[in-house]
């Protein structure tokens, strides 16, 4: 177990142990909370384990969620009980627009700073996430439906019969 000075902020904490947990299990879309909080107590990040933590969890650090008063983007609630990183064109609260969305090199420990690295190239730019509108993103995916009669006639035809 590692262990290193407390003096790494919580909310820098619950996204370093977040991304530990993407790291390890990349497969993985999310993680419950209580997966987060086992895998921050193993981290050991700062001893003991700040009752604050869990708070970061579930509401301050969470972007899409009303800040409280914290306004970070670090993670993203993706269920009820379940976290994953934030990613660039995730949506978000708007009163958090501006607020930081990772931790700064300078102020995690060296041990956690390639963490930085591997989420700008790998995380943020998984070729499975989309910022778009997942129901805008179904835009044209009936074309061929109508693809060997106009659209107009398509959609006539199955008005017929209505009353």
């Amino acid at each position: 177990m590692k262990g290193v000075a407390s003096s790494v902020k919580v909310a820098d904490q619950t996204w370093v142990v977040t991304a530990l947990l993407h790291q390890e299990q990349p497969s993985r879309e999310d993680f419950a909370v209580k997966e987060i909080m086992a895998r921050a107590r193993q981290e050991a990040i700062s001893r003991p384990l700040r009752p604050s933590f869990h708070v970061h969890l579930i509401q301050h650090s969470v972007a899409n969620r009303p800040p409280k008063p914290g306004r970070w983007r670090l993670l993203v609630e993706t269920g009820p009980g379940r976290r994953r990183l934030y990613r660039p064109g995730d949506p978000y609260d708007p009163k958090r627009e501006g607020s930081r969305a990772l931790p700064e090199a300078s102020e995690l420990p060296p041990e956690y700073r390639d963490l930085l690295t591997w989420y700008r190239r790998e995380y943020a730019q998984n070729a499975g996430h989309s910022g778009d509108d997942a129901l805008l993103a179904l835009r044209g995916s009936g074309r061929a439906l109508w693809a060997d009669e106009p659209a107009d006639t398509y959609v006539t035809r199955l008005r017929e019969g209505w009353a």
